[in-house]
């Protein structure tokens, strides 16, 4: 039977080029543990260490450096936990616990010769755990039935709803003057406020200039009786020929 995650795709985490594993006595209190008690000057094997995941499980697998043979691995299912745990005197040292195919477990130590090494593999194991916690969340929230009470917008039967639309009034703005109106100009510079220009000129009240009045007046005169006709004036001839009659007798 396949466990769970075994097919699924496996990413790499983090990987170190060396890493020291030493062997540590069996705990015999609940103390701390502490790396000096261990042999660092002598350590036990060196490889290098890859750090995978696969699926909600992270792997700490220690392989040999030139084939990539594998060491030993630790699945880590929580961290911090008991498969990882911290040292008491030192942040570049671990303790593992490796298991094999047949579930046999035992507790190793490791350490990085770097500092910035030990500080990477610390968080990629954070990281990874974190996204964990992200999706049991995510699940968690999908599976949960919504308990929150639902509102109920619709009309009941025989309810009735007023709507009170008002007019808005727009208040009218004084439109400015078109071109043909009488708009105020701008005094001249001398300060005095010329008058008005008037559409059109009324002489009704203006009188005549001396002199031309019989002038115009025959103008007028002539200009509308230019083309009519003069009526017979039978007064006017018959003068003519008393005149005529009198020069006649003064002939004689």
């Amino acid at each position: 039977m396949a466990t769970e995650g075994q097919f699924e795709y496996e990413s790499v985490l983090c990987v170190k080029p060396e890493v020291n594993v030493y062997r540590i006595p069996p705990r015999t209190s609940n103390r701390a543990i502490r790396a000096a008690d261990w042999k660092l000057d002598a350590p036990d094997w060196t490889g290098r260490m890859r750090v995978t995941a696969r699926g909600k499980v992270a792997y700490v697998k220690l392989e040999d450096k030139i084939s990539g043979e594998l060491f030993a691995q630790a699945p880590v299912e929580e961290y911090p936990g008991i498969a990882v745990e911290t040292v008491s005197d030192s942040s570049r040292y671990f303790v593992l616990r490796i298991q094999d195919d047949n579930g046999r477990s035992a507790f190793i130590g490791t350490g990085f010769g770097d500092r910035g090494d030990a500080f990477d593999f610390n968080v990629a194991l954070q990281d990874h755990f974190k996204w964990v916690k992200q999706e049991n969340e995510f699940t968690k929230q999908a599976q949960a039935p919504d308990s929150t009470p639902k509102l109920d917008l619709g009309f009941k039967e025989g309810q009735t709803i007023t709507l009170n639309i008002g007019q808005s009034k727009k208040k009218e703005r004084s439109r400015p003057q078109g071109s043909g109106g009488l708009g105020l100009l701008p005094p001249p510079p001398g300060g005095k406020l010329a008058p008005p220009p008037s559409s059109r000129s009324t002489n009704h009240n203006t009188q005549p200039p001396a002199g031309g009045s019989d002038t115009s007046c025959l103008l007028d005169l002539d200009s509308s009786n230019s083309n009519s006709v003069a009526p017979s004036n039978p007064s006017s001839a018959a003068g003519s020929d008393l005149w005529g009659d009198f020069d006649s007798v003064c002939q004689q």
